[in-house]
């Protein structure tokens, strides 16, 4: 699994929102165009899949859209791939995001190879996967090959050694706020923002004005933000999280228990792409375990 999800094309971390220019001592506003092509996307896990729904959730499911994201998701055509191999730092079996795609996608396909060969099988989704899959040349799948990738999905599932235990996830959080394990996890966090900005949910942007050295001409840009910054929350007198335990917090919580409340679904889908690019091996399937562990212990 790469640093990059396919929130690099619906929620881009630079975005000009507008430029300006003076003439004759006034300032025009030119508004940016929207996308000119529509995208397909082709190979997407279903980790991938399910944060794509959820930030179709939090950025058009709520009373206030973002156009900008409605415009690059619309149209979206998908071509998910069901996967038979897991790395050490995926859990989505246990977040049940996967690794088999249920919904989402326009064609599933699933890679297999035995003694008849190299072939994929494919699931429709929707009318748009099958007029694409009637315009290529295919054949009924046989019971073997249902068997085949159905084997293939579960021996996926079966490799992830990495588990996140969901029970009550979002209370034992909101009890534990001043646990001594965020004290640990602090000693080693860096602040470098990696896990947000490899995180394909995380959606919190900031606004920079910009403008040349005339000042003739003016930018307005959106760029992804992250909670791991000091100034993310900052507000008139300084900011309110201004140590590394307070931030690391603030997003480990949001994820797994306050994503609830905002959004009725986890900010997380066991990608493990936050462990896998963390500089300093942070693993929040780790920390979330350490947090449970002594809390059971402390209630016997």
């Amino acid at each position: 699994m790469g640093p990059r999800s396919w929130k690099n094309y619906l929620h881009p971390s630079d975005i000009r929102l507008w430029s300006a220019e003076r003439e004759n001592g006034v300032f025009r506003i030119l508004q940016n165009p929207g996308p000119q092509k529509k995208y397909a996307f082709v190979g997407v896990r279903s980790c991938d899949l399910t944060a794509i729904g959820v930030q179709d959730r939090v950025l058009l499911g709520d009373r206030y859209q973002d156009p900008i994201y409605a415009a690059r998701r619309d149209g979206v055509f998908i071509v998910a791939v069901q996967c038979t191999h897991s790395v050490s730092t995926c859990f989505c079996s246990s977040m049940r995001t996967g690794p088999h795609a249920e919904i989402g996608y326009d064609l599933a396909l699933t890679e297999l190879i035995d003694a008849n060969g190299h072939r994929f099988l494919v699931e429709v989704g929707t009318e748009a996967g099958f007029e694409l899959l009637m315009e290529v040349e295919h054949h009924e799948a046989s019971d073997e090959d249902l068997r085949l990738a159905r084997a293939s999905v579960e021996r996926a599932a079966a490799m992830q050694t990495r588990y996140m235990d969901t029970t009550n996830i979002r209370d034992l959080l909101y009890s534990n706020l001043d646990h001594p394990r965020w004290d640990d996890v602090a000693a080693r966090c860096l602040a470098c923002t990696n896990c947000t900005l490899v995180c394909p949910t995380c959606f919190c942007t900031t606004i920079e004005d910009t403008t040349d050295i005339s000042g003739n001409q003016a930018e307005r840009w959106r760029r992804l933000d992250s909670c791991f910054t000091m100034d993310f929350s900052y507000i008139h007198g300084g900011s309110v999280r201004t140590s590394h335990k307070s931030r690391y917090r603030q997003w480990m919580t949001h994820k797994l228990a306050s994503w609830l409340d905002q959004f009725g679904t986890s900010g997380c889908v066991g990608c493990g792409r936050c462990i896998t690019w963390c500089p300093v091996g942070i693993d929040i399937t780790e920390e979330a375990a350490a947090i449970r562990e002594t809390a059971k212990d402390a209630n016997t």
